[in-house]
């Protein structure tokens, strides 16, 4: 696991021990940010479900403004630390631990992109949608990306935001929405 662009480029991630954090890989990672390419210089990230950080730390790398990288697991926030601080990213990054809910619920301000990667066949994608619109926590302008296994469909709307793309990855898609 690597950085692929940018100030950090080639820098190795730390990979997890736990088996139940499953970083995006690098194929995947590298066709999401020819996607977000133009969004992300000057952006505001959230990763939510960060694992090892691997997905907020190219965005930093490639010019995003700041990353909030989320998670409840100790395992994934002891990753996360670690492979900011690998990469010298602390300007921009910011950790918080906790549930998704509460963590969702304490943000004061929109973010350009949210990256959603949470555990796969738990039904969350549906709440973090129901939350993020009710905290209006999506930049008018601003795009969510969902990463999920392909049997799990995403609808073209979901409480108020468009699917803009969706992109299979052998076992894995990524669905992109924004403001309806």
């Amino acid at each position: 696991m690597r950085i692929i662009a940018g100030d950090y480029k080639g820098r190795r991630l730390q990979s997890p021990q736990d088996y139940s954090i499953r970083p995006t890989t690098d194929k995947v990672k590298e066709a999401l940010f020819s996607i977000l390419t133009e969004k992300i210089w000057g952006s505001r990230v959230l990763d939510l479900f960060a694992g090892t950080g691997n997905l907020g730390i190219e965005a930093l790398s490639r010019g995003a403004e700041t990353c909030v990288f989320a998670d409840s697991s100790r395992e994934s926030l002891r990753l996360i630390r670690e492979n900011i601080a690998h990469c010298k990213a602390e300007e921009g990054a910011r950790v918080e631990a906790g549930d998704y809910r509460k963590i969702l619920g304490n943000q004061t301000e929109p973010f350009d992109i949210i990256l959603l990667d949470p555990p796969y066949n738990k039904g969350l994608l549906d709440e973090c949608f129901r939350l993020i619109a009710e905290n209006e926590l999506l930049a008018e302008d601003g795009v969510i990306v969902a990463e999920h296994r392909r049997e799990e469909k995403m609808p073209e709307e979901l409480h108020g935001f468009q699917k803009q793309k969706e992109r299979r990855y052998g076992i894995v898609m990524l669905s992109i929405y924004a403001n309806g």
